[in-house]
């Protein structure tokens, strides 16, 4: 190199998303085995009780519902999987707003309803979500694992104002896959 040229520069690369965190836990209630997560956010109990609940908030990080919740049953639709999910039904068993939803859904090709529920907490102006969902075996847990955790970092993307485009799944499964055996195996699960 002779002493008039400067020195070549690194390529400059693109800011890379931190890489995904497995962050459910095997628990049990009354004896059924529930994966468990945790979200905090910086906003009031009811701003995250919306983002949860509406249609269109739900929609920039899930999905989207149709119908009266107040019939205790709404038809949900996946758009956060492609367009060509079919839609749900979902069964509304308890909503006591802003504190607690729980909710069950018979997913094409299941042998047994999913159970989810949703838990808000608030103080000092923190809101912290906790999201559970019943799992009645070790391959739905290896599924949903991975699933709820990309799921919930989408939705703390869209309230946070991130890019949501910029949580790909592929980050997620098979990567965070031992994670859940290990909670799996140590929840007495087999495996």
């Amino acid at each position: 190199m002779s002493p008039t040229q400067p020195p070549t520069q690194p390529p400059t690369q693109a800011p890379t998303q931190p890489s995904p965190t497995a962050t459910g836990r095997l628990t049990r209630r009354t004896g059924i085995p529930l994966l468990e997560f945790e979200r905090t956010f910086r906003a009031p109990i009811d701003d995250v009780w919306d983002a949860v609940t509406e249609p269109e908030r739900l929609e920039r990080w899930i999905g989207t519902w149709t119908g009266d919740p107040a019939t205790g049953r709404v038809t949900f639709r996946m758009t956060a999987e492609g367009d060509d999910v079919p839609d749900e039904t979902i069964w509304v068993d308890v909503c006591e707003r802003p504190t607690r939803l729980v909710m069950r859904s018979m997913p094409p090709g299941e042998d047994a309803p999913w159970r989810w529920e949703l838990t808000l907490a608030e103080s000092d102006g923190v809101t912290t979500l906790t999201f559970a969902q019943e799992v009645t075996g070790a391959e739905l847990a290896l599924s949903v694992g991975p699933g709820w955790d990309y799921y919930l970092d989408r939705l703390v993307a869209a309230e946070t104002g991130a890019d949501v485009s910029a949580v790909d799944f592929a980050d997620y499964e098979p990567a965070l896959s031992e994670h859940y055996r290990r909670e799996l195996r140590d929840g007495g699960l087999e495996v």
